[in-house]
């Protein structure tokens, strides 16, 4: 399967193809489509290598959960250029069956934990997985909110940039979703480790200011502490 049917798999017609773009292409794109999809996040991966993520689930919608996430990556057939991605998203009942891809330039973990995450949210709203990627997409290209941060790697501080969005605020259907209303998306992303990306964490606050959040879903790259950040310098 190529990368832009993995695409089309995942995130649906309506979405568009939000995997990499050539750069006379990238213009329709905001920054975050550009940061999250269209950057060659796998250049810096040694070939054949191996990515590894943990992944956790806590909050009062449902049980709390710690699982892993792999991705295998090695060089396409009788060439060094970039790359051929498999992997594992999940284990057990929870695992997700995704397709291997061919040609890949762009980190496909970040369409594997979304594809979960509209999985997640179809099952606790009986919503529709097209009009959820519909939110996400339209979130990243119209109200992204961009910026550097430093955030803690196998014990240094490293250069990032964060990524935060909140695609059901302004849901015209909010009275089917209200208790996810506030949902945020953080992506953290920086070039020093391999794959580009940090993490990824998703929060439904609690009902009240200080509460246990409804649902919290993050995924981080072994070597990464937690999601403390701050401003870079």
């Amino acid at each position: 399967m190529t990368k832009n049917l993995f695409a089309a798999f995942l995130l649906a017609a309506a979405c568009g193809p939000i995997i990499a773009q050539p750069a006379a292409e990238q213009k329709d794109f905001s920054q975050a489509e550009k940061l999250l999809f269209m950057t060659r996040q796998l250049d810096n991966v040694a070939l054949p290598g191996t990515l590894r993520y943990a992944f956790r689930q806590t909050g009062s919608a449902e049980a709390a959960f710690d699982d892993k996430v792999r991705l295998d990556v090695s060089a396409l057939d009788k060439g060094k250029q970039c790359c051929k991605a498999s992997g594992e998203f999940l284990s057990g009942s929870r695992k997700l069956e995704l397709p291997p891809i061919d040609g890949a330039e762009g980190n496909p973990v970040v369409l594997y934990f979304l594809e979960n995450d509209i999985r997640t949210m179809q099952r606790l709203t009986k919503g529709s997985q097209t009009y959820f990627r519909k939110r996400i997409r339209m979130a990243l290209f119209n109200s992204a909110e961009v910026r550097k941060v430093q955030v803690a790697y196998k014990g240094k501080d490293i250069e990032a940039q964060e990524i935060l969005i909140s695609p059901y605020l302004d849901d015209p259907n909010r009275a089917k979703f209200e208790q996810y209303l506030g949902k945020q998306y953080r992506f953290i992303l920086a070039p020093a480790v391999p794959g580009g990306v940090y993490g990824i964490q998703t929060t439904v606050g609690g009902a009240q200011p200080g509460t246990v959040p409804l649902i919290q879903q993050e995924m981080l790259i072994d070597g990464a502490p937690g999601f403390a950040s701050k401003p870079s310098s």
